[in-house]
């Protein structure tokens, strides 16, 4: 059996310096374009000139030159044009404020991005994307304001189920979703060689700390010992999810919870050792689940039984057990 070429989450920023080059000549460019646009007609041909630098440029730099750091660019230039045009329009109807006028922005957002990812397919728009859907079900699941939170509780409660409210229950529901969007698109690319796996990347990217903060946080809020208790039975089951669907983002988003666990154990003792302890271990476990990560994926996944879609994840069967 040989391993699979590319055993690593895709992802990539910029392929050189010519990229980062372009890129803020693009961004010179696009500010003196706003400049003459609000000179010329206001807010309103300020976004129509956002909009069109995003969606014409990207022809030849997303479309024609394959450009990564340029097509990100041009993307958040257009999704900016975008919500600041519907913003506007909203305005324009009195609708300023409001979950109803941040529902129609989050989804005349997610519509508008969403129609510039049929056409130039860059996976940064999932991130995009996945923030006006957030905003939206933030706007539906809404009882308090974000500010009215903040003041009512603490931060450490925001995303406890059971103290956060209408936060942490908008958390919850995004993160289920931006998860089932992300398993979606990686399903349809196993080999992770295409833009569709880079677009998942970018799902998982924010729906990990979404769902796992959400879940892990109510659990380590529990008084006494069943609250560490369920937290490291949480981690494990975390890592083993970050295992199956061979994606690290979601295993980042609960070290924290995991410190936090060995930081209490530590501090049981009154020693002033802590600190240096807790990195120890941390640092043990970060470097020794990276470093056998594929190992440890390849025998999880023979041992668990046979599920739905779990001939459509990364291949594990044709991967070697040793290091090369």
């Amino acid at each position: 059996m040989a391993r699979r070429a590319n055993e690593d989450e895709p992802f990539e920023l910029f392929s050189g310096f010519a990229e980062i080059f372009i890129s803020l000549g693009l961004i010179l460019l696009t500010s003196g374009a706003v400049t003459f646009a609000f000179a010329a007609g206001g807010v309103l041909f300020v976004m129509a000139a956002l909009m069109a630098v995003g969606w014409f440029a990207a022809h030849y730099f997303t479309l024609k030159r394959r450009m990564s750091l340029p097509s990100i660019v041009l993307v958040c230039t257009y999704a900016t044009g975008a919500g600041g045009l519907i913003g506007y329009v909203l305005d324009m109807i009195g609708l300023t404020s409001g979950a109803l006028a941040a529902i129609l922005l989050g989804l005349g957002g997610m519509a508008s991005i969403l129609l510039h990812y049929r056409r130039f397919r860059v996976p940064f728009s999932m991130l995009l994307v996945g923030l006006y859907g957030f905003m939206t079900i933030y706007a539906i699941t809404t009882e308090t304001s974000p500010v009215d939170t903040l003041i009512t509780g603490s931060f450490w409660s925001l995303f406890d189920l059971r103290q956060g409210g209408s936060l942490a229950l908008g958390t919850l529901i995004f993160g289920i979703l931006a998860f089932i969007a992300g398993l979606w698109f990686d399903m349809q690319d196993p080999h992770r060689i295409g833009r569709r796996a880079r677009s998942a990347f970018w799902l998982h990217l924010l729906a990990a700390p979404a769902l796992v903060n959400t879940v892990m946080m109510t659990v380590y809020n529990l008084d006494g010992a069943l609250g560490t208790i369920l937290t490291i039975i949480g981690f494990l089951l975390v890592t083993c999810l970050a295992l199956v669907i061979d994606r690290r983002s979601f295993l980042t988003a609960g070290m924290g919870y995991l410190a936090a666990v060995i930081y209490w154990l530590f501090s049981m003792d009154g020693g002033g050792t802590q600190l240096p302890l807790l990195m120890l271990v941390i640092g043990a476990f970060i470097t020794g689940l990276g470093t056998f990560w594929t190992h440890l994926r390849v025998a999880l996944m023979r041992a668990l039984p046979n599920f739905p879609g779990k001939s459509r994840l990364p291949p594990w069967d044709d991967v070697t057990a040793t290091s090369e």
